[in-house]
């Protein structure tokens, strides 16, 4: 597909991508240039408070034993929990 740069340095994402990628307005990307070409990946953006928060859970998680088991991350568990 052929997008145009507009004013300001804007594209516009073709309609089809944003509906396959579940995109929705103000959604963050990050902008990586590789071997010349411009990539857009869609990324999460969290607070530092919120992370802190996580990071501290999973800490708690790694320090207790569920079912004799121990996580490295909460997919890790979520997904053995499934």
């Amino acid at each position: 597909m052929i997008v145009e740069l507009r004013k300001k340095s804007q594209i516009t994402l073709p309609k089809e991508i944003v509906k396959q990628l579940c995109l929705n307005e103000g959604d963050s990307f990050e902008v990586i240039v590789e071997n010349g070409c411009i990539l857009l990946q869609p990324v999460a953006v969290y607070s530092k408070e919120y992370i802190s928060k996580l990071e501290k859970e999973i800490k708690e998680l790694k320090s207790k034993s569920l079912n004799n088991k121990s996580f490295d991350n909460t997919d890790d568990l979520i997904k053995d929990l499934k």
